[in-house]
């Protein structure tokens, strides 16, 4: 080796080392300081259905019941085409809805049947009833209730009135049992009168 070029490697490497510490003591002193780091919040599984997933396997699908809506009348087509719901919304006065309308944005009749209407909410089926049993007539066809006037509430039913609590009778006490008494009387004569 040359002894020439040994000064020259020694303040290169000098040099590089010097440069190095610079940076890594300068990276420390004009770094952020470190935020703590919050988890990532673990999704929770949501519970089963057990409604929807009666559907699976031949069971009744249940089906949400509507809350806003009163059916106060129904209009049912034997063939099933041109079936019409009288459908009262948010307490606004009733109007007639054939199958497929829309009553509200997302909300249409799906089906009519002659007791009950399904309306689809969202892709949701619920189901109304029909308001009252008065509505039948004997021959099997649906009359409407009055629409526009006021309904009168039921007649209030009277409540029984709850009776005094009654002391209980004292038991009865029974006198001592005497014996017989016999009283001898005269052959032939009249009983004596006590």
């Amino acid at each position: 080796m040359n002894l020439k070029r040994l000064p020259l490697i020694c303040s290169v490497a000098a040099v590089a080392l010097l440069s190095a510490s610079l940076a890594y003591w300068g990276m420390q002193l004009f770094k952020p300081k470190q935020r703590p780091i919050a988890a990532a919040p673990v999704a929770q599984m949501p519970e089963a259905n057990m409604d929807a997933a009666r559907g699976l396997f031949g069971g009744a699908a249940a089906v949400a019941v509507a809350s806003n809506y009163q059916l106060r009348g129904v209009v049912a087509d034997t063939r099933g085409r041109g079936s019409v719901a009288i459908i009262a919304a948010d307490g606004q006065p009733a109007q007639a809805y054939p199958v497929g309308a829309e009553l509200a944005p997302g909300v249409s009749v799906q089906e009519v049947q002659p007791r009950f209407v399904i309306l689809s909410e969202g892709g949701v089926p619920k189901r109304i009833e029909l308001m009252s049993d008065q509505g039948v007539s004997s021959s099997g066809g649906l009359v409407q209730p009055p629409m526009g006037g006021p309904q009168e509430p039921p007649p209030p039913v009277p409540l029984p009135v709850p009776m005094p609590a009654q002391p209980a009778p004292p038991p009865l006490q029974m006198a001592p049992a005497q014996p017989p008494t016999t009283s001898a009387q005269p052959s032939g004569g009249v009983p004596p009168v006590k």
